[in-house]
């Protein structure tokens, strides 16, 4: 082999060597990350009955942090009484995975919530409009928990559409 050559296969060696996951760990399938995303997007959807934040706590790893910026991350007991708290702003808030792509121990959830608040929301006066929204979610899994998650809603686009005359 020519020195190129073995460059060429120390580079692929490298590459394979950090996407691959850790020594030990489960390799996460799609239905695997399904699994592990799932009670947090069941208790994003509100429902008479459902604890919300018992589903969030079942989801994460007892350090999970919720981010909604790159330095703005809540908590895991915080997180969980927040999404708690939008079941009660919001009602009949149904938050919908759309699209899950997984790639080592990361998972892309492309989702989208709907809702008709129940008051005021976001300083928008209570006029009995609902709102659509996308939200993109990019969670770390570890042995099957949320060990981190960074999620950005288009929150925006719900005032636009509480608050459209």
């Amino acid at each position: 082999m020519t020195t190129s050559g073995w460059r060429r296969a120390a580079a692929l060696g490298a590459l394979l060597i950090a996407g691959a996951p850790g020594a030990g760990a489960e390799t996460l399938t799609p239905d695997r990350a399904r699994a592990a995303i799932r009670p947090l997007y069941e208790a994003l959807t509100a429902a008479p009955g459902r604890d919300a934040a018992a589903l969030v706590l079942s989801a994460t790893a007892p350090d999970w942090v919720s981010c909604g910026g790159n330095d703005a991350c809540s908590p895991r007991e915080k997180a969980a009484a927040a999404i708690a708290g939008f079941a009660k702003a919001v009602p009949d808030l149904k938050w919908e995975i759309k699209e899950v792509l997984v790639s080592g121990d990361r998972v892309v959830v492309r989702g989208e919530a709907t809702g008709t608040p129940a008051g005021a929301f976001m300083g928008v006066p209570h006029g009995g409009k609902s709102f659509r929204i996308m939200s993109i979610d990019v969670h770390t899994v570890v042995n099957g928990k949320l060990a981190r998650s960074y999620h950005i809603e288009d929150w925006m686009g719900a005032v636009r559409q509480l608050s459209a005359k």
